[in-house]
This record gives structure tokens, sequence and C-alpha cells, in this order.
């Protein structure tokens, strides 16, 4: 009878107890949940998974039988403690548990909760009113409760990820995060540099750096032999390497303009304060020699990002779209590696050409390598770097080309050298075209018949093959108002104006009178007395020959002039781009944008490159002397990866698109 009755009143405790361990090990995992870098965020709360294991409630029920079985009787005989304000002050401290508390607390908060659980263990099954949450059916599978982010002292609109808890937490529930945390190795703390600037007080990036290729898996694919550390190559000769970037970093003003594309982020993440800091702390981490950007705001650029740079050691160009547009392209490059030779703005717009009246720009240098002075009397032949944001519109492929043929044109001018030939280029940007398009096998090729093509067929972007009025590609493409050629050369370079005229003498053209020509009287002439009659007599003496042997200065031969193939376009620049758009290792292509979620490449970087041999144009360790050669490179994600990380922007990327990285060296020859 004794035996019964105690089970009778052990039975609302043990109930009790298994409700306040489901309450404790929630909080728990929430709080942990909140420090994590997991994207899944849907409004204002991230969600934590709910649950309890079974033997974490046994260990736990079991504890409290062991320490307090000793207090049982003596309850008992007290009568029921209906103090219901302890059960609900021990579940307001487990509710109100903040998530950067230590261990210590942690054990203290347990000793308070056992305390709790031993007064208690004759109250009646508590309600789910006194528990805060529903009754948990049994046998059902792990819920989901609603924390509230927490939000960091730099930026009161901006969701700051801790990740203290990420290295020494593991996860089990859920996929994403055990994909998306960090390696439980110790990161070394750095203290974070601050980039100040005038009327704006200090911005600095997030707390703790988060490598981005660590966390999105962006290896770094190396075909270059070792370097010495002045950057030189080792082997058959030394080699000026450096590395470029390019990156369309998603102007804020066109983010607000198409906010619908962005509905699957967290407005946390989309606030400029939030992506400048990431975007500097990715450009800080891969620290290229020359950075090339995409959509920079204007008032960005002169306030946040060109202080910001200057201070990282770079000297900045940039060029805003013409119109009524805010944003624009930048060139910035390390004066500590490089001069600058000459700087040359594009602009596509042209006043009264249909094809040509779109916004769009573009920006060339000329840049001289500088080789360290220890390999003495040693140069490098000038790096031509050309960065531009093509036409988006996927109906336009005839102004994508247009806009195209003049930037080849500019780089043409820029990057000829006396002989003819042409020193090193790079064209990056974003063209807005996919790859093996026309406009994508154009620019490798050197070549495109565009006559009868549909526009939309231009760039690839989209399929409009089933509509049923098409615009349609017709030669020439362009007038010759705007004075460049179907070989996207300005006029004025084919044909080029002579130094100076030749000078005559009046004594070198009196010896005209008496050149054999002028001895012969021609035929048909009328004979006039005192006009035409006589002939002159040449002097004694005077060779034949004289005016050939005097004529030391040859007329220049006029330079072949190459057929015009009516409805096609060319390029003399021998372009290749460093990414082959396919990852081997997944099977799957690479993506540089995920636009409403469907990934895409877009952005590129084209480098000077002679054909393979073998035509394996995806090998790039095969080139002609004198030309670039490509080190390595970052590589890129498919479109299953960025799925994983909630598409693009990211609380990691904090642009819709990746950056491109990749490291070139050039020959270093003696005088």
């Amino acid at each position: 009878m004794i035996a019964s009755c105690l089970c009778y009143l052990l039975l609302p405790a043990a109930r009790l107890c298994r409700a306040l361990s489901h309450a404790f090990f929630t909080c728990r995992k929430n709080a942990l949940l909140a420090k994590s870098s997991s994207p899944q965020v849907e409004g204002d709360f991230a969600m934590a998974p709910q649950g309890l294991d079974q033997e974490e409630c046994e260990g736990l029920l079991q504890q409290w039988r062991e320490e307090g079985s000793s207090q049982v009787f003596s309850a008992v005989s007290e009568g029921p403690l209906v103090d219901k304000g302890l059960a609900q002050s021990s579940l307001a401290l487990l509710m109100d548990y903040p998530g950067e508390q230590d261990a210590a607390s942690e054990d203290k908060w347990c000793s308070r909760q056992l305390s709790d659980l031993q007064a208690a263990e004759n109250l009646e099954e508590p309600s789910p009113e006194v528990l805060g949450e529903e009754s948990l059916p049994e046998g059902e599978g792990p819920m989901w409760a609603a924390v509230p982010m927490q939000a960091g002292p730099q930026y009161a609109d901006c969701t700051i990820l801790p990740m203290g808890a990420l290295a020494a937490e593991e996860w089990e529930e859920d996929p994403a995060v055990v994909a998306w945390s960090l390696a439980p190795e110790p990161m070394p703390q750095e203290e974070a540099p601050i980039w100040s600037f005038e009327g704006l007080g200090q911005l600095q990036p997030p707390p703790v750096e988060i490598p981005y290729h660590e966390i999105l898996w962006r290896e770094w694919e190396d075909f270059s032999t070792q370097l010495d550390a002045q950057g030189l190559e080792a082997g058959d000769g030394p080699q000026f390497q450096f590395t470029l970037m390019s990156y369309n970093i998603l102007a804020q003003d066109l983010m607000q303009q198409s906010s619908e594309l962005y509905l699957h982020c967290h407005p946390d993440i989309l606030n400029w304060n939030y992506r400048f800091a990431n975007l500097m702390q990715e450009f800080q981490h891969w620290d290229p020699d020359i950075l090339c950007l995409q959509e920079v705001q204007e008032d960005h650029y002169w306030e946040q990002l060109e202080p910001s740079l200057r201070m990282m050691g770079f000297t900045c160009f940039y060029k805003r779209r013409t119109g009524c547009k805010t944003d624009g392209c930048a060139v910035c490059y390390k004066p500590t590696r490089f001069r600058l030779l000459c700087a040359s703005p594009v602009e596509y717009f042209r006043p009264g050409l249909e094809l040509l009246n779109r916004d769009n720009v573009g920006l060339v240098l000329l840049l001289q390598p500088l080789v360290p002075e220890g390999l003495g009397q040693v140069s490098v032949a000038p790096l031509c770097v050309a960065n531009t944001h093509i036409l988006y519109n996927p109906r336009r492929g005839d102004v994508k080309l247009a806009q195209m043929a003049i930037l080849l044109a500019e780089v043409d001018k820029v990057a000829r050298l006396s002989d003819g030939s042409h020193c090193p280029i790079i064209l990056c940007g974003d063209l807005n075209s996919v790859p093996d398009s026309p406009l994508y096998n154009f620019i490798r090729d050197g070549e495109l018949q565009y006559d009868g093509m549909p526009a939309w067929k231009v760039s690839g972007q989209e399929d409009f093959s089933h509509q049923l009025y098409q615009r349609k590609l017709q030669a020439p493409l362009w007038p010759s108002a705007l004075g460049i050629t179907d070989g996207c050369q300005y006029v004025t370079s084919c044909h080029p104006k002579r130094s100076e005229r030749r000078k005559y003498s009046r004594d070198f053209l009196l010896r005209f009178r008496f050149c054999s020509i002028a001895c012969q009287r021609p035929v048909g002439l009328v004979l006039m007395e005192g006009v035409t009659d006589t002939k002159p007599e040449r002097p004694a003496g005077w060779a034949e020959s004289v005016l050939e042997e005097d004529m030391s200065e040859p007329e220049p031969e006029p330079e072949p002039v190459s057929p015009r193939t009516i409805g096609t376009i060319q390029h003399c620049l021998h372009l290749t781009s460093v990414y082959t758009h396919f990852l081997p290792q997944h099977c799957r292509p690479e993506v540089t944008t995920m636009p409403l979620g469907i990934g895409a490449t877009v952005d590129y970087i084209f480098f000077s490159a002679e054909s393979c041999e073998n035509g394996n144009r995806t090998d790039h360790r095969l080139y002609q002397d004198g030309t670039l050669k490509l080190l390595g490179r970052l590589s890129l994600l498919s479109e299953e990866i960025l799925w994983a990380a909630n598409g693009l922007p990211n609380p990691f990327c904090s642009s819709d698109h990746l950056c491109l990285l990749a490291s070139f060296g050039m020959e270093v020859t003696a005088p």
C-alpha cells in the first residue's frame, strides 16, 4: 500500500521532470542556433529544432532521483507544496537563458533547476499554460520553436553572426547547418582593420573574419610551378606574377529597384553596411594586385569604397554610367606593382544612333609592371586591362555586339605596339552572355557571322524562338559614321597619318626639266611657234638616272587591306577564357550568378593566349612566347551548392554574383 502511494505521488513529479527537461534542452539548442551561421532565416526569427533525446531525459530523471530520494518521504509527509510560482520562475529562467553565458552559468542553472524539481515533487501535472508551451504528444517527431535573432552593436540593422560557438558545437539536426559550419580548428583572432571615412565616423568589417573560400568550398587551382618570394617563377626564365579579381558587387540602388529578385534574402543581409563590410573583408582576404569592379554605386564609391581601397594600397579609377544612372565600373591597381601609362574611359552611348542609345560604359588601363630592382636591367611588356558591364536586355543582342566592338576597338588602340602587334591583354567584366553563345564565341574565336541571326540568340540568356516577331541582325551592323571597321578597329588606326610630309627644294624640282620623260615630245601635241616647237636640251654630263639616285626615301607601300566580308565582324586580339565553365569533379556547369534562383555564367576573365595546337581550349598551360600564362584560378561553384546556401546574396557572399580571381605570369626579358 505504501509503495503504491509512493508511485502515485512520484508520477506527477516524473512528468514534471520530463517537461522541464524538454524545456531545458530546447532552450539550450535554440540559444546555440541563434549563434550559428545557418542561412535558413524567415522573417525576424531563426527556426530551431525542438525535441529531447530519450537518453537525456532518463539521465536527468535518474540524477534527480539519486539526489532527491532522501527528501521524498519528508515531502510526502509534509503535504503538497502548492507553490506554482516556484515552477513558473524556473521555467522563466529557462526561456530567458542568454545564449552567450559560459559553462559555469549553465551548471549553476542546472543546480537551481534540480532544487526546483525536488521542491515540486508533489505538485500535480502542470498545465500547458504553466509550461509556456503546448504539451507534446508522445511518439511525434521533432517540432520547431521561434527564437529572436541576436543583433550586434556595430550595425543596428544587421545580423552579426558570432562564430565562437560554431567551432565548439557539432550539429546533428539540420544537414544544412552541418554543411555550412566551420571546421572545429581554433581560428586565430586578429585585430580587424578599421577604415575611417570623412564625415561618417568609422566602419569596420564583422568582428571575426569568416574565410569565404572555406565556407563555400572555393578551392584554389594551381597551374604554376614554385614561385619565389618576389613573385617570380623559377624555371626556364623569371616571370612577373600578379593576381586579378573581377567582381560585380551589386549596386544598392539597382537592388532596391528590383527588390522582387531578393525576396529569399533576410533584410539584414541586404543592408549596405553589412554588405560593405563583407565586401571589404573579401578584398582583404584575397588581396589581388588588380581589382575590376562592376555595378559600383557612385556615392558609395567616393564615400566608402575608394577611401578604403586607398588605405589598402590601391590606386582607383572610376567611370560612372552615362545619363541618369548611378553606378559604373572601377579598375584599381597597386602602385607598388604597376605604373599607370594611360587610362581610357569608354562610353557606348552615341547621340542619334538607335543602336547605341544605352548608358553602359567600360574602362581601359595600360599598366607597366614594376620589376624588383634586384633583378638588374630587365623589362616586362605593358599590360592592357579592360573592364566593362554590357547591356542586360536579352532581346538586344545587336546592342551587345556594338558595345563589344567599341570596347575591342579601344583595347586595340591602347594595346597596339609600335611594330603593329599587341601587348598582353586582360578583358573582364559582366558581359550578360552565357558560354558558347555567339557573343562569347566572337570574343574567343575572333570572328562572327551575324547576318540574319535573331538578336536574342546573341547572348543566349533566354530563348525567344516561340515569339512570332523576332528582331534579326542585318549587315552592316553599325553605320560607318561610328568610325569603327568590321575588324573592330578605329578607322584612323587602320590608316595612320604620315608622320611628316616630304619636303622638296627648288633645285630638286628644277631637275624634272631634264628627266627622260620631260625631254620627249608628247604624241598629238599641237605645234605652236615659240612654245611647243622646241624641246629642252639636256645639260652636258647630266645622267638620265639622276632623279632616281637622288630620291633616297622611297614612297611607303600601302598597307594591305583585307577584303570586307558582308555580315561578318572580326578582331585580332587572340583572347581565351580563364574558366572552362564546367566542374568535372561535380559533373555540373559553373555558375557566377543566380537570378531568380537559376544559376548562370555571365562574368568572365579573358586574356591573351594563342590557341593550343591540339585545339583543346580547356588546356591553359600551352602558350606561345610573349603571351600571358595562367598560373592559377579560384574555382567557381555549381548551382546545387549555391542552393544549399540559400542562393545569392547570402550571409557570406554579399552580392548576387561570385567573384572571379586568377593569377597570371608575364615574361621578364633582358634589354
